[in-house]
């Protein structure tokens, strides 16, 4: 099968890997706008579940990824200078990283990659059998076609997302009182020497405080002085690719088809989620899965293929989407919480897709013990142990000791991805999402 996959992300380069080692035989050029390294944004996050599918669909690259990530074990919520916490581990890659351990890998196994190259229309693909629109948000492959049903939905909240040279042991949220309304941040380390710091805020904040008519060196000042006590006296740093980072506005995606005739929409193009949930490149990754075991399926049939590929995926989304909704308005109205203590606030942000159960609570509450938090701690790390060696993870990323840095998010904490999806299971050939 001729493949052409428009995009360089890594749920493009994701699909081209799985679709060579599922079958060889395949012809699969990805194309990519942007030369090599280039990036827009900081870090990844993601949990043990997707560990376990890369590990089942291709441990090469897994352990690659794996080796570039860091660990983190535990989750703080500041407010007003006092503090909350939450246990709970996760792992973190600069996405820069990450692609370049993914471009490599496509190349081994025989994947063709041509970078920039600005794919305008499809014109000059009339000879492949499947093109995958793998291009973002923004895809232009989506907005030729409207049979794809597209509905774009605009957060309320600004944001940027910039990096900064401090590197943080834990995933960090800090929420700054302002004359103008209150400011926060989502921080957490991404690579050696380099983490990711998002700010948002509300619409009247971001007003007020006059970050909008800012140039971008201003902007970032301001926010450096907002942010000092968590910044320490690093600097922030706005350049990705050579632009300056852009406030901007979340911008939701559903379409009512994934697919037309032999175009097929893959990761961000056909969906998204708000940043709250870190979840947008595991889903392009499990998408990516997806779609290679149904081509390997239904081989002989396209439309049969490309019609399981959206059976599998399309319902775990509609329920990530509905949590990635309900965390993004609960940000939104942020103001109606923040007259609590940092405990009691910290639960709430937790309980943002939905009450947690009294017995979540009382261990929240617990966890405000430091002996309590060093237990938990342990027992998350013998728990991580048995996962990483049923995977067949190298023993120098299992250890019993504690992390040297920090990791993603937990699932009760307050970037707990959502709690109603559906979570993969893997083989070396059977992928079940």
């Amino acid at each position: 099968m001729k493949i052409i996959v428009i995009g360089g992300g890594p749920g493009a380069l994701y699909f081209a890997i799985s679709a060579k080692l599922r079958d060889a035989g395949h012809d699969i050029t990805v194309i990519e706008r942007d030369p090599p390294g280039a990036t827009y944004g900081w870090g990844v996050v993601y949990w043990d579940d997707l560990l376990d599918a890369l590990y089942g669909n291709d441990s090469e690259s897994a352990r690659e990824l794996r080796a570039a990530s860091v660990l983190w074990q535990q989750q703080e919520v500041r407010l007003r200078g006092k503090t909350a916490f939450y246990a709970g581990y996760g792992y973190s890659v600069g996405r820069a990283a990450l692609l370049e351990i993914l471009g490599q890998r496509a190349e081994n196994v025989g994947v063709r990659i041509r970078y920039q190259d600005n794919v305008q229309d499809l014109s000059d693909f009339r000879e492949a059998d499947l093109i995958v629109a793998a291009d973002g948000a923004s895809s232009r492959v989506r907005q030729q076609d409207e049979y794809f049903g597209t509905t774009l939905t605009t957060g309320l909240n600004p944001y940027i997302w910039l990096g900064t040279d401090k590197v943080f042991s834990k995933f960090l949220f800090d929420f700054q009182e302002t004359p103008a309304g209150w400011v926060w941040c989502h921080a957490y380390p991404s690579s050696s020497g380099i983490s990711t710091f998002i700010v948002e805020c509300q619409e009247q904040t971001w007003s007020r405080l006059g970050l909008g008519a800012m140039c971008s060196d201003d902007s970032r000042s301001a926010l450096e002085e907002i942010f000092s006590d968590v910044l320490k006296g690093h600097r922030l740093i706005s350049e990705s690719r050579g632009q300056p980072a852009r406030w901007q506005r979340f911008t939701e995606v559903r379409n009512e088809k994934w697919y037309h005739g032999n175009v097929v929409l893959l990761g961000d193009a056909a969906h998204t989620t708000h940043f709250t949930i870190g979840s947008g490149t595991r889903l392009a990754i499990l998408d990516a899965i997806a779609l290679a075991q149904s081509l390997y399926e239904r081989g002989e049939s396209l439309p049969h293929a490309l019609d399981m590929y959206e059976e599998r995926r399309r319902k775990p989304m509609y329920r990530t989407q509905a949590a990635a909704r309900s965390s993004m308005a609960w940000y939104e109205r942020v103001n109606l919480y923040t007259d609590r203590d940092s405990v009691a606030f910290a639960a709430a942000m937790a309980a943002r897709q939905g009450s947690l159960p009294p017995w979540r609570h009382q261990l929240h509450l617990l966890e405000q013990l430091a002996p309590a938090r060093v237990a938990h701690r342990w027992y998350e790390t013998g728990e991580r142990f048995y996962l990483a060696r049923r995977r067949g993870e190298a023993l120098r990323y299992t250890s019993f000791a504690p992390p040297r840095s920090p990791s993603a998010p937990a699932d009760t904490g307050p970037h707990a991805r959502p709690r109603t999806e559906e979570l993969p299971t893997a083989d070396a050939r059977s992928v079940a999402v």
